[in-house]
């Protein structure tokens, strides 16, 4: 039988929940040069739709670790995954979030990652810094940095603004209707815009010069804006933490 949580349990998004899972797989193997002994950080774990396919890919020398912030999806991770792979740890993060964890007890600016330096060979965020405001994600970025080895990899999913995708939202042809304009970001909510965010290219890229990490070109553009080619539905950056850092 599948390893897959109940329909009415899954909040992570739309679409098919186990071919999204192995879809980030092979990108983790092909684009992030995931090795099955790796130790994998997965950053906004949800509710385990990343971590299944990894269970059969990563060996008795590998492991992972995931946290989130919305406690149902950590306890049926901890109920059916951790119980039958030990390998596999999940834990909750008290982070105060309006769209997910309105009680949370901590910032997201503030938040320090419960794990020592230089512990993981890969990590991975998808669909989190689409939900992240600019002094959140420039702590996030610090703290990958900080427990990503020398030469680790990572992949994160965003919403880009760059010439083209404007042109798109220009033209009301994108599944995202990002028409609040803040600095240097775009919002499809006005009062709540942690909803969905869109970061223009061009701050993503010198954040990841002044973290210490070198894109692995090219991006991979994504689905959301209306494009006839492209890899998965948000944009996907794969970089590698430079091994002076």
């Amino acid at each position: 039988m599948d390893l897959i949580p109940p329909e009415e349990m899954i909040f992570v998004g739309a679409g098919d929940f186990k071919k999204i899972g192995n879809d980030f797989l092979k990108y983790f193997i092909e684009l992030g040069n995931l090795k099955p002994n790796a130790r994998v950080l997965d950053i906004g774990c949800g509710i385990g739709r990343m971590a299944i396919p990894l269970t059969e890919y990563l060996d008795k020398t590998g492991s992972y670790e995931g946290f989130d912030i919305v406690s149902m999806g950590i306890d049926w991770c901890q109920k059916n995954i951790s119980t039958r792979h030990p390998n596999f740890q999940f834990q909750l993060a008290e982070i105060v979030n309006q769209s997910y964890n309105q009680n949370g007890t901590v910032q997201a600016s503030d938040y320090k990652f419960p794990y020592d330096n230089e512990s993981f060979d890969f990590i991975y965020l998808t669909s989190v810094f689409t939900h992240m405001l600019p002094k959140d994600m420039e702590n996030y970025f610090s703290e990958i940095t900080r427990v990503l080895k020398k030469n680790g990899r990572c992949l994160i999913t965003f919403f880009l603004l760059n010439e083209e995708s404007h042109r798109f939202i220009a033209a009301k042809q994108t599944s995202q209707d990002f028409q609040y304009v803040f600095n240097g970001y775009r919002a499809v909510d006005k009062n709540n815009p942690e909803s969905a965010v869109a970061y223009e290219e061009d701050i993503i890229r010198n954040l990841y010069k002044k973290h210490g990490f070198t894109i692995i070109e090219p991006i991979h553009y994504g689905a959301w804006c209306w494009r006839t080619n492209f890899l998965s539905y948000q944009d996907i950056i794969v970089a590698e933490k430079d091994g002076s850092n």
